[in-house]
């Protein structure tokens, strides 16, 4: 193999185009030693032994926060640089595998159709159980239109927790920072409750999630609405509206930005009642007040090809900034 074509393939705006078409072509892989579940199979040990030793509160989540991300990446660049001792090629392939491993908009996409195909189908149960997939609600008090509507909220929020932030820190920081960002997402989905158990313990994770989800979110956004201008059908200028006006109605301080877009695109209404633990733990509306609630089949696919072109967009964008600036993400090598 010819250096110039070895330095191609390694050229950081190379690695990602291909990483995103290995995961549009084949989706997530799934199996028992999936980097993500790892993490998670990590986090649950790490959790056990602290509160085994009475580290229940912020302290406790602090180190599990720090072990988490120390073994995860000493871990990933112990398995770099062995397989780098031995050709380049091998360490190339295990940072493709990992950045394939760590993008998630395959699957997301895949269901999400999903949802919209037993929505089409007029099957609530079915709609229920393909939902309760992609979002950590109660599905009881759902109806069709519910239904539609948490798929296309969850196509929204999961594509910057699952593209456009991966992206924006391996822009930065190589395949390390698309498995950082992804130890502490992975913190916050697993311990950043606000209940009892998880208050104080899963502070840390949820606040740094927040932290590290800040600029990727409003770049969401921005992303968002750029893609609706040039999609028909969609409204670049609703969404950019919607989106600043209503991203604050959440909770989160980062959720909201992309729902509201995405909810200003498709002139729906997102969110609205939300249930957790046979609780109403939300009531919020986004979206114009003459816009429709609930969103149909037609909506979902929509929303599948909106999230689509944006992450398109994206790494577009991303890539010809690598290619052209010359820079070198840290840690890519």
């Amino acid at each position: 193999m010819s250096i110039e074509f070895a330095e191609i393939l390694m050229h950081p705006g190379m690695m990602l185009a291909m990483i995103l078409g290995l995961d549009l072509l084949f989706g997530d892989p799934v199996y028992r030693l999936h980097p993500v579940r790892l993490i998670g199979k990590f986090l649950t040990w790490y959790e056990r032994r602290l509160r085994q030793i009475g580290l229940n509160g912020k302290f406790g989540g602090i180190m599990l926060v720090l072990l988490l991300l120390c073994s995860s990446l000493v871990i990933g660049w112990s398995i770099f640089y062995l397989l780098a001792s031995l050709h380049w090629s091998l360490s190339w392939l295990w940072y493709m595998y990992l950045g394939w491993s760590l993008l998630a908009l395959g699957d997301l996409l895949k269901h999400a159709k999903n949802v919209a195909a037993a929505i089409k189908e007029d099957d609530l149960a079915e709609a229920k159980r393909q939902v309760g997939m992609l979002v950590g609600r109660d599905t009881k008090q759902m109806d069709l239109p519910a239904c539609g509507r948490a798929a296309v909220e969850s196509v929204s929020e999961n594509l910057n927790d699952g593209v456009i932030a991966p992206v924006f820190y391996f822009c930065f920081f190589g395949i390390p920072g698309m498995l950082f960002y992804k130890v502490v997402s992975t913190l916050d989905s697993m311990v950043g409750y606000r209940n009892e158990r998880y208050q104080d313990f899963g502070w840390c994770g949820a606040r740094f999630d927040d932290l590290l989800s800040w600029i990727p979110a409003r770049l969401s956004w921005l992303l968002l609405s750029v893609s609706a201008a040039l999609f028909p059908g969609l409204s670049g200028r609703n969404a950019f509206r919607v989106g600043w006006q209503d991203y604050s109605k959440l909770p989160s301080p980062n959720a909201g930005w992309s729902e509201a877009a995405a909810a200003g695109a498709l002139k729906i209404k997102l969110c609205g009642p939300v249930w957790r633990d046979g609780e109403l733990a939300h009531d919020y509306w986004l979206g114009s007040h003459d816009d429709r609630e609930g969103a149909t089949y037609a909506d979902i696919q929509l929303m599948n090809k909106f999230a689509l072109l944006t992450s398109l967009i994206g790494i577009l964008i991303s890539g010809i900034c690598l290619w052209f600036s010359g820079f070198t993400p840290f840690f890519s090598t």
